[in-house]
């Protein structure tokens, strides 16, 4: 019986690195799947159906909602976004990883329906440092730039909520570091028992 594969969350405030991470990650594990969002909005040049995005009509979208189809969505500047339910269950269920970068609401619908994730909260060593990443950037105006971090102090608030978090002060180091709990999680109790069983029917 093929062990069912850990569905990875990863959430945390702007700027704190999660997108890197998430990046490094899937380039050191291929065997990792990034969950492909659903959307209604329309593909940029060089996208494509169904490896940058699940691009559908919002009448589409709707009934995907309506029927409980996504684990989690949003709606973006008119848009929709999801991740859609069946998509990652079929990879849970053939043994497959599967990685989520998602935001804080996102990542709690998920949690509601999908419990058994393994959730992780990347953080920045310190507010200092995070301003300095997005002051780096150079994309936002400095009023932006105060009002983003001015939510930075709510969103750690839900902090709690995940099972783990990782301080992103090197890169490497917190790859690392969510690889080690993605390791540890392999090797709980509730996730071997059949290998477990399997090895007791072998003695009797």
């Amino acid at each position: 019986m093929t062990q069912q594969g850990i569905l990875i969350v990863l959430s945390g405030p702007s700027g704190t690195g999660k997108g890197t991470i998430c990046k490094e990650l899937l380039r050191s594990h291929p065997e990792l799947h990034y969950s492909i969002s659903a959307t209604t909005r329309s593909p940029r040049q060089g996208e494509v159906d169904g490896i940058n995005y699940w691009f559908m009509s919002h009448g589409e979208f709707q009934s995907m909602v309506a029927e409980d189809q996504l684990l989690e969505w949003a709606e973006v500047y008119g848009n929709y976004y999801g991740t859609p339910r069946r998509y990652v269950m079929e990879l849970l269920e053939a043994g497959k990883d599967v990685i989520l970068e998602i935001d804080t609401q996102g990542a709690m619908q998920v949690k509601h329906k999908f419990p058994e994730g393994i959730f992780i909260y990347i953080i920045p060593p310190s507010l200092d440092e995070l301003a300095e990443r997005i002051y780096k950037r150079g994309t936002e105006t400095p009023d932006a730039i105060r009002k983003r971090l001015s939510n930075v102090t709510a969103e750690l608030s839900c902090a709690h909520e995940y099972h783990y978090v990782v301080v992103n002060d090197e890169v490497p180091r917190a790859v690392h570091t969510v690889e080690s709990i993605i390791t540890a999680e392999k090797c709980r109790i509730e996730r071997n028992l059949d290998l477990i069983n399997k090895i007791l029917r072998l003695v009797d």
